[in-house]
Order: structure tokens, then C-alpha cells, then sequence
């Protein structure tokens, strides 16, 4: 039994990348393998087989070992709420928000989950692939430390360090993070990965002469900076655009400040018939034939943004010239005429008025829901395959049950012009049939089919393809204790 753990240099080095490739190398070697990360930052989450919430980085990272996704491959999960503090959720299950101080101190507690976790993973698997998180030379964050070398450090497990030539300073980014580790942290790290590499390695190798001679340490690789792969964001938003055919279905989806799961717009983004923009603050809404209303971890103070920018003046105006409107989750919630929020669950205690075009009201509940579900679309009776994760309770006619789930629920509903949609499922496009039905609701005629989860193996299998190819696989065998 092994633990290995990959940490970056700065956030998005690449460490969940190579998190996920080397969880399918392994696998293709036989070696039983599961994904592990302490503590994940991240409003992208999903829901596991034993009905928890894990960040969504280690969802795919299970399919890439082959397993379904667990909480105890991310012990805890933290989703920002404000810009202080943030919904703190232990093996699964949200237990309250902290503001960021409270949690500081909460975090012998919250290693303790993470240890239990990492211990009932490596009772069971030959290899614990461990994700760390942003960089372990943040001075500020050393002290108790869960998610980087604190957790290295207390179950005693090497390091690999990746860092990202494309965005400048690989070098410096790599002898800076080492020189600010205790002399203990350093020897943990027993090498070296750069990311996204471009041109000619024999250029670069100069550099790596001089990074092993400088360190003492080994580069085991170095990665090339694949074109045309998708790999879903652990949280920023991906907002790289492809300008496709002017018959394209345009649709827009407004950024607001507390979006949450915009994985769901992946499978948007990559269709070619689809041109996928993200509106950010001082946008104007374009022109389009589908505004998609995102999942929100504030919905209130996400509202209010929505009418401080102006866009449910542009919604509405898009909506009188025929233009289709979907709302997911969150998005559902605004499409109501009433949020309530009697708790204080998501900041002062109160109501909001909602869009009004559906006729239902929400109100936010302490208790969670957390399911895997499965149904048809209203439209074409679809399969549809997704996940709840929501604290609002919904009710009143408006509620028509867009979807009929095999569980013999109903979600959502649909308008009677056909123009408004909303639905609590996340995931919606992921479902080839689903995808398809919903393009062809939105306006597309001819819809070619694309099956996303098909897309995201094949590229979980060419990040395999490159480990074997560019990094140095026997010392990593010998780092996994693989022999």
C-alpha cells in the first residue's frame, strides 16, 4: 500500500491533470487505484454513490481509476459563499459556514476527517494518488495545514511537484516553492513535472540540466501542451471560446459572482454546432437563441447582481423576440416569483422576488439534497441522467414537471408558450438524447449527436498516453511502490 502525492507550484499547474492521468496509467497496469485530495476549494461539485458531495475534479479522477466517486476521496470540500468565509462540508455532509478565521482554527478537526479518510482509502487500494491544493509555499496558510505538506507531512508519503511553463517562470516558480519548504518538506519532494510544453525540447534542456544540478532532484518529464482537450475546470470558469459556423445556436450563459457547477455548460461549449458565450459584469447580453440561467451557491445576492447589470431587462426583451430560457438549479430558483430565506442560509435572513416566469416559490432549508437521478425530458421523452445538489425546497404550479424522474419525483417545469425552462438537475447535457432533445427545443434543427462522456474518456485516456510517453515511468513505479 502507497500514497503519492502530486502539488503544484501555483494554482492550476496541472495537478489535477496529472492527478487523473496517473490514476489511468495505474489502473492500465492493474494496480487498484483511488484519487484522494484533503481539502478542495471549488463551487463544481458532485454527488457520490454513498450520497455525499465531493469537488468534481475527483469525480472525474475516479472514472479515470475506475471507480465510482466516494466522499472519502475528498474529505473536505469548502464552497465559497462570500469573499470571507464559505459552506464547510466533512466526509460528504455540510455541517455549517465559517468565516475564514473559524475555519483556521477548526482545522485539526477537519484533519481528522482527512486522516479516517486516507486511512479507510489505503486499507483498500494498493495506490492513493493524493491531489494538493493551490501551493504549499503559501507562508500565510503553513500553519496547520491539511491540504499540502501538513498532509504529506502526517502520513509520511513523497511529492511531486508540477509547474506550468506556458504561463512563464517555470524555473523560478520551481526553486522558489522548494527554497520555502522546511528542510523535512524538501526531501519529500523527490521530483519535478513542467506542464504544457510548446516547441523544441532540445531548447529546453539546458534548463533542465541546470534545474537537476541546482535541486538535486530529478525532472521525471516533462508534458506537452495538448490542443483540442477538455478536462473539466476544478473552479474558474472556462471561458476559451471557438468561433463556429454563423448557423450556429447561439447561447449565453450571464457569469455571476457566486456560479456554481459550470461543468454543466462543458458539453455546450464543445459541440460544434453550438456557440457558447459567458457574459461577465458590464456585459450586455448579445443577441441568442438560448440564456441559460446558471446554478448559484448565493441565489439572492446573485439575483440582485443579475438586475444591478440589467440583464432581466435583456432576459425579458430576449424572451418577447421567441428566444428560449433555461434555468438550472439556482437558475431554476430565479425563474419563481419568490425566494425565501428564513434561516439565513446563504446571508441575511429574508425574501427576494424572483423573475416571475414560473409560478412557484422556493424556500431554502437546512437539509440538502444530494441524489443521482434518472428520468425523461418532458420534450421527446429524453433520457436524462444528472444530480441534485440544492437546499431549496420548490412548490406551486408552475412546477409541471419538465422532468419524470424514475424515482417517481417530478422536477421542474415548462411554460406554457415553451419558452421558459428550469429544472433542479445538474448534468443535463451530459446525456446524449437529453442534449440532443434540448438543441432541437432551443432551435437547432439538424442536430448532430455528440455523446460528452465519450469525449471526456477519450481524453483521460490520451493523458495516460502521455505519461507513458514523457515522463520517466519507472521512477514513477518505484515513487508508487509499484517495483
Amino acid at each position: 500500500m502507497a500514497t503519492l502525492m502530486v502539488q503544484g507550484t501555483t494554482s492550476d499547474a496541472g495537478k489535477s491533470t496529472l492527478v487523473t492521468a496517473l490514476c489511468r496509467w495505474a489502473r492500465r497496469q492493474g494496480v487498484s487505484v483511488v484519487p484522494f485530495k484533503a481539502q478542495n476549494m471549488a463551487l463544481n461539485s458532485a454527488v457520490t454513490a454513498d450520497g455525499g458531495e465531493i469537488g468534481r475534479a475527483q469525480a472525474v479522477q475516479a472514472q479515470a481509476a475506475g471507480l465510482e466517486p466516494h466522499t472519502d476521496m475528498n474529505p473536505v470540500l469548502l464552497k465559497p459563499n462570500s469573499d470571507m468565509g464559505a459552506q464547510v462540508i466533512i466526509h460528504g455532509r455540510a455541517i455549517g459556514n465559517m468565516q475564514a478565521l473559524t475555519y483556521h482554527g477548526y482545522k485539526p478537526v477537519a484533519m481528522t476527517a482527512v486522516l479516517e479518510s486516507h486511512a479507510r482509502l489505503l486499507a483498500h487500494y494498493k495506490l492513493v494518488l493524493v491531489e494538493g491544493a493551490g501551493s504549499p509555499a503559501e507562508i500565510n496558510l503553513r500553519a496547520g495545514d491539511i491540504a499540502n505538506m501538513g498532509f504529506a507531512e502526517a502520513v509520511d508519503c513523497p511529492v511531486i511537484l508540477i509547474a506550468d511553463i506556458d504561463k512563464g517562470g517555470v524555473f523560478a516558480h520551481l526553486v522558489g516553492t522548494l527554497e520555502l519548504l522546511s528542510p523535512s518538506e524538501q526531501a519529500r519532494v523527490r521530483g519535478f513535472v513542467i506542464n504544457r510544453f510548446r516547441g523544441d525540447i532540445a531548447l529546453l534542456k539546458p534548463g533542465l540540466d541546470w534545474l537537476e544540478q541546482r535541486t538535486g532532484k530529478p525532472v521525471l518529464g516533462v508534458l506537452p501542451y495538448l490542443m483540442d482537450f477538455h478536462l473539466e475546470a476544478e473552479d474558474a470558469v472556462d471561458t476559451r471560446q471557438q468561433v463556429k459556423d454563423e448557423q450556429a445556436l447561439r447561447v449565453v450563459v450571464p457569469v455571476l459572482p457566486r456560479i456554481s457547477n459550470h461543468t454543466d455548460f462543458d458539453p455546450l461549449r464543445l459541440h460544434p454546432q453550438v456557440q457558447l458565450t459567458f457574459v461577465g459584469p458590464g456585459q450586455v447580453i448579445p443577441p441568442a437563441d438560448l440564456i441559460v440561467l446558471p446554478g448559484s451557491k448565493s441565489v439572492r445576492a446573485d439575483l440582485a447582481r443579475l438586475r444591478e447589470q440589467g440583464w432581466d431587462v435583456a432576459i425579458a426583451r430576449h424572451l418577447r423576440y421567441g428566444g428560449k430560457l433555461l434555468g438550472i438549479c439556482g437558475g431554476l430558483q430565479m425563474l419563481g416569483r419568490q425566494i425565501h430565506d428564513p434561516h439565513g442560509l446563504e446571508g441575511a435572513a429574508g425574501s427576494s422576488e424572483g423573475l416571475g416566469l414560473l409560478d412557484f416559490e422556493t424556500q431554502l432549508e437546512p437539509e440538502k439534497q444530494l441524489r443521482n437521478v434518472r428520468g425523461r425530458l418532458c420534450m421527446e421523452q429524453a433520457q436524462v441522467s444528472g444530480y441534485e445538489i440544492h437546499v431549496g425546497v420548490s412548490r406551486g404550479p408552475g412546477l409541471n414537471g419538465a422532468v419524470q424522474l424514475d424515482d417517481g419525483r417530478s422536477d421542474g417545469g415548462l411554460s406554457a408558450d415553451g419558452q421558459v425552462l428550469g429544472t433542479y438537475l445538474h448534468g443535463l447535457f451530459e446525456q446524449p438524447s437529453a442534449f440532443a432533445a434540448l438543441l432541437r427545443w432551443a432551435g437547432l434543427h439538424e442536430v448532430q449527436a455528440v455523446d460528452y462522456q465519450a469525449l471526456r474518456e477519450r481524453d483521460i485516456e490520451r493523458l495516460a498516453d502521455q505519461v507513458e510517453l514523457h515522463l520517466d515511468t519507472e521512477k514513477l513505479k518505484a515513487l508508487c511502490g509499484l517495483g
